[in-house]
């Protein structure tokens, strides 16, 4: 019997092979991608490095330019607000580059109880927040079945009129009984960064632990898939390795995921390494990666996968991720600490430095006074439009004519319940310009929900 052998789901030859004939790409070949980029189709992988390997000033700002408006096309002007919540630094791995790191003697450990992650939610409820993260090291004392118990316990938490509905969880990789138990507890999106997709790499920068098993950290998403859990998200470390080959090994990943199962990436990631006490590699990465050809890659990635959404980080300056919202970046974590417990006290060490330490409401604020849509939205999640119900309206750009309605509805009741006034002043206008330009039957439709959520009424939605 003749099985058919799959190819693999990075291949290190063929991106170097990408990489080298592209390496002097003219302006017409580039002007010719953008062309094809703006069908909000996506680009190949030779595509993408012909974009990745292009210098010229002149050349890199229409790539840019052309970043901002299939991003518009897509995603509409929101941003979409979630924070961290740290529930351990415990962990067995020995990354090189991570406070948690097993090895660094300098970090006091601990792990959340149920009681203490209760209160962690209150206060994040009590800052506005709906969208929250699970950030776990790799304990084997905390069982798939400890982590249900720790996500119910964050969906039941209630602050006054806070909740959280939606938790996404970034875990160490799991096998299928364990990604369904994480099912049944009724996460949103499963979260993994494979750090390197540079095989020998990976391995020096993961001497011990499980995660040093490369093949089983990439596989992850093919078991949470099997599992049921439909929407997951990707990412790399920028700074391990040359970011070319990593971003183009990306897309890699995320054509493998839409190819098998067709769904691709929910998410995709983009951390950069940020200094972390304990880990001295992270002062000095071994590829550093400079503001410039940062923000090319995220524009290179919204161009690729459009459809995607596009995390950034705490880890960056307020004004770099101002820069990067236009570029293709459509969700950002706000308020957040990266310490165990840290929301209510910063008294130790976080896995890594953040850059953006503005309140909820000061991101909030700023957000609306770029012109852009803070949302708080969680209405696909709780619509059951994920996977490939989700990607039937993001691929052709139809997502846009539910969320942006359903981002005001959501900014309308954070406005109401946790707002300062100037911070609702802006936000009431930018309400008032929707309105005004708006089909009769969007209108009719928002307006009555508006209503609803003056009335005391939350969590409705298109």
């Amino acid at each position: 019997m003749n099985f058919e052998k799959k190819p693999p789901i990075v291949n290190e030859d063929e991106i170097f092979q990408i990489l080298e004939r592209t390496k002097e790409p003219s302006s017409q070949r580039v002007r010719e991608i953008l062309e094809k980029a703006r069908l909000k189709k996506g680009l190949d992988l030779e595509e993408a490095s012909f974009l990745a390997n292009t210098y010229d000033p002149e050349l890199v700002e229409e790539i840019f330019h052309t970043s901002k408006e299939v991003k518009k096309g897509i995603y509409g002007d929101r941003i979409v607000l979630f924070a961290p919540l740290y529930i351990t630094n415990r962990c067995v791995n020995n990354c090189l580059y991570c406070g948690f790191r097993r090895d660094n003697r300098e970090t006091k450990r601990k792990t959340l109880s149920l009681e203490e992650i209760e209160e962690q939610v209150e206060i994040l409820e009590g800052m506005g927040h709906k969208r929250l993260l699970l950030v776990f090291g790799e304990d084997p004392s905390i069982t798939p079945e400890k982590m249900y118990g720790m996500i119910r316990k964050v969906y039941e938490t209630r602050n006054g009129r806070g909740e959280i509905r939606r938790v996404n969880v970034n875990c160490a990789p799991l096998d299928e009984e364990g990604f369904k138990i994480l099912k049944s507890a009724g996460i949103g999106t499963y979260q993994l960064f494979q750090e390197t997709y540079h095989r020998k790499s990976y391995k020096y920068f993961h001497p011990s632990g499980p995660k040093a098993d490369y093949d089983w950290r990439i596989t992850s998403f093919d078991r949470a898939m099997k599992a049921g859990i439909d929407d997951v998200g990707l990412g790399f470390l920028f700074g391990l390795y040359d970011w070319k080959f990593d971003l183009l090994a990306l897309l890699q990943h995320a054509n493998y995921l839409d190819r098998e199962y067709n769904v691709g990436p929910h998410t995709i990631s983009f951390p950069r390494i940020k200094p972390a006490k304990g880990a001295e590699l992270s002062y000095s990465p071994p590829y550093p990666v400079n503001d410039f050809d940062f923000k090319k890659a995220v524009a290179i990635v919204r161009l690729s996968l459009p459809y995607t959404g596009m995390i950034l980080s705490t880890r960056e300056s307020p004004k770099l991720r101002d820069e990067l919202f236009n570029l293709g970046i459509s969700q950002i974590s706000a308020a957040s600490s990266t310490e165990v417990g840290g929301y209510k006290k910063e008294d130790g060490e976080g896995q890594f430095s953040i850059e953006d330490r503005r309140s909820l409401n000061e991101v909030v604020h700023d957000l609306l006074k770029s012109g852009f849509i803070p949302s708080f939205c969680t209405a696909c999640y709780r619509s059951g439009r994920t996977g490939e119900r989700f990607m039937s309206l993001a691929k052709p750009g139809e997502i846009n004519n539910l969320c942006t309605p359903n981002a005001l509805l959501t900014l309308k009741e954070y406005l109401i319940d946790y707002a300062k006034e100037e911070t609702r002043n802006l936000g009431e206008s930018l309400m008032e310009s929707f309105m005004n330009g708006s089909s009769d039957s969007i209108k009719k439709k928002f307006f009555k929900l508006l209503r609803r959520v003056e009335n005391g009424e939350r969590d409705l939605y298109l």
